[in-house]
């Protein structure tokens, strides 16, 4: 199943759904937090540093960077692997859960705006 878009119209409703959730009261994730935060809500865990690193072509301190701010905002949340003391998992929050839902509430009602094709 795709979507049959142009670029210019998959960009239009980028920015609708972009701009519709810098209006609200919501962090304000980069495109590497977005893309790290999605990355551990829409593929199966268990997630580490390294493993995101990888999925991402990113290097060890921009995960956690990115995770450092994720954290800041409750969107994810760090636990000492019982199984390996010396790794760390990413897990999910509901606060996370929420926010990208409700970004993804935003992209359905951004599409609901566009242009027809």
């Amino acid at each position: 199943m795709g979507i049959d878009l142009k670029a210019v119209q998959a960009l239009d409703l980028w920015r609708g759904a972009i701009v519709e959730s810098v209006r609200r009261e919501a962090p304000d994730l980069s495109a590497r937090q977005m893309a790290l935060l999605l990355t551990v809500y829409l593929s199966p865990p268990p997630h580490t540093v390294r493993g995101l690193a990888i999925a991402l072509n990113i290097s060890k301190p921009a995960v956690t960077r990115a995770l450092d701010r994720l954290g800041e905002f409750g969107l994810v949340r760090r636990k000492l692997d019982d199984t390996d003391r010396r790794s760390v998992l990413i897990q999910r929050t509901v606060k996370g859960s929420v926010f990208l839902r409700e970004f993804g509430d935003i992209i359905v009602a951004a599409a609901a705006k566009a242009e027809p094709l």
